[in-house]
């Protein structure tokens, strides 16, 4: 068994560095596995402001797994779902036979089986400022069963997983080529793609595994996520609002996608919109990503808007030396040297 400080070092090595396809989940598998052993990971980023997964990543772990597991989260039982996934008492969740068989449990036990898996545990990466990601980890059929030491293990790494995940978010890279029209794709009750508008297809180019940046299972994993989470936030508003953000580092750009049911009981069609993530669009998730606080995230919002620093005292109610301090803030943890720069790096 390894180390805390030995998972720690090889995490904190890797926040702010640049990965493609699923790179930085083989990074994370390696370093956690002498801690908590396991047979496949997945690694979610998720928009700490909506809830939506925005990036992910997987190693060893089967694509299938995950869309057969997406439908049970947002049309079956499973207990992690995201109408409920930010009311578990605690964050780490064990399945396996030796646990309780609550619908949901076996539910989430039967999916597992039928990809050859035994049992799983998932992290929930939140803290003070909302929910951030999830990690599951995966054990092949006939395995140890996960534990309360493996869960109390994998309790202790979430402010290092956290880090790494706003790490990645947030490092700056300039996007690639010039910005694209919004584009419109439909997807059918089937949940599979029923319609392009040409600016879609430009989109689904841009995301295309060929690329270099996407791995292979994304498009289509990311297209069934962004629609089921339409149509189960449509029926229960208490779930995630279908709003993803991703980074620049995971498709070259920054993609904001949100999807909407087009008829009323959330059964058929879905309208899922692509378009570029800038401006007042990224405002909110570009200030949770760099850490902003909430009256920094108020200044900056100012600042976007062209407002002045004694125009944002007066708007807020606070003095101008107060102000000029939140703005150093905000220009320290976004790493840029002024407004110039801070608005080029929203609209870019």
């Amino acid at each position: 068994m390894g180390d805390a400080d030995g998972v720690a070092r090889c995490l904190e090595a890797a926040v702010g560095e640049r990965f493609v396809r699923d790179e930085l989940a083989a990074l994370v598998s390696e370093a956690v596995h002498p801690w908590v052993a396991h047979d496949g990971l997945r690694l979610f980023g998720m928009n700490p402001v909506t809830g939506a997964v925005s990036f992910g990543f997987l190693h060893d772990f089967s694509p299938d797994l995950v869309q057969a597991q997406l439908f049970d989260a947002y049309l079956g039982e499973d207990p992690f779902s995201p109408a409920d996934i930010t009311r578990q008492p605690k964050p780490v969740g064990l399945f396996d036979g030796n646990h309780r068989s609550t619908p949901g449990h076996r539910s989430v036990l039967s999916t597992l089986a039928a990809s050859g898996a035994g049992c799983e545990a998932r992290l929930l990466l939140r803290n003070g400022q909302g929910l951030w990601g999830l990690l599951a980890l995966i054990r092949e059929s006939g395995s140890r069963p996960f534990d309360q030491d493996d869960a109390a293990r994998l309790a202790r790494l979430s402010p290092l997983l956290i880090a790494l995940l706003r790490g990645y978010a947030a490092a700056g890279s300039p996007p690639r080529g010039a910005h694209l029209p919004a584009g419109v794709a439909i997807v059918g009750a089937d949940h599979r793609i029923r319609s392009l508008t040409p600016e879609a297809r430009a989109w689904m180019g841009e995301i295309s595994p060929a690329r270099g940046l996407a791995p292979e299972w994304m498009p289509h994993v990311s297209m069934l996520e962004i629609s089921l989470a339409a149509r189960r936030h449509l029926i229960d508003p208490g779930a995630p609002r279908p709003v993803a953000c991703s980074p620049t580092a995971f498709l070259g750009r920054r993609v904001a996608v949100h999807a909407q049911p087009l008829d009323e009981d959330g059964k058929g069609d879905v309208a899922v919109v692509f378009q570029e993530a800038t401006g007042a669009l990224l405002l909110p998730t570009f200030a949770a990503w760099h850490g902003l606080t909430a009256r920094e995230s108020l200044v900056l919002q100012h600042l976007y808007s062209g407002s002045a620093p004694k125009q944002i005292a007066r708007g807020i109610q606070v003095s101008l030396h107060t102000v000029n301090t939140h703005v150093k803030a905000v220009f320290r943890k976004t790493g840029v040297s002024g407004r110039d720069e801070l608005l080029a790096a929203l609209d870019s």
